[in-house]
């Protein structure tokens, strides 16, 4: 399974929650797979997806899944021990780990070679930190949602991309209706 799988997966049951996705082709697919206003499509700001979400979590009780990517948590390290030390039940960060830049052209990341994303986050204080293959990533979402616990999942799935279109909705739109859904 790739990423696109694994978000095509996953679509029933976050569609009912405050979703933050990663910049580029992340957004892009769950945006053609489910768009909805409860999702924040990343257009800019790699590696945020985690903090953005994180801070949704903090200032409301609805609950939040920031679906980030190996490169991007990488390229923003101190989000994990800032999520440890800031603990938010109603808060889930799914991060899809191909072990590659999937955006950018699939180069590969630490994490595809000896750098365990789930060892890290343990190691930062994270307390629940699920390591899960592709296939058994609905299941284990589910748990966690229905756990009301933060919690870290890390999905590990094959590189790959489908062809996506880019999102053409005004990133202005994009921000709207999701505060709307945020305020209802």
């Amino acid at each position: 399974m790739i990423r696109s799988d694994v978000l095509r997966d996953i679509a029933p049951v976050i569609r009912d929650h405050l979703v933050v996705c990663n910049i580029g082709l992340p957004s892009q697919e769950l945006h053609l797979l489910d768009d909805q206003p409860t999702n924040f499509y990343m257009l800019g700001t790699m590696g945020l997806s985690s903090s953005i979400g994180l801070g949704l979590a903090l200032a409301q009780n609805k609950k939040v899944i920031s679906i980030d990517g190996d490169g991007s948590v990488l390229t923003n390290f101190g989000t994990l021990p800032t999520i440890a030390n800031n603990v938010a039940d109603n808060y889930i960060l799914l991060i899809i780990d191909n072990g590659s830049y999937g955006s950018t052209g699939d180069q590969p990341t630490y994490a595809g070679k000896k750098t365990s994303l789930t060892a890290v986050a343990k190691a930062c204080g994270c307390e629940t930190v699920i390591e899960c293959q592709a296939s058994e990533t609905k299941d284990v979402l589910e748990k966690a949602l229905a756990s009301n616990k933060m919690t870290i999942i890390v999905c590990k799935c094959e590189s790959g991309n489908i062809k996506v279109p880019v999102i053409t909705m005004d990133p202005v739109v994009i921000r709207d209706r999701f505060m709307k859904a945020v305020q209802a």
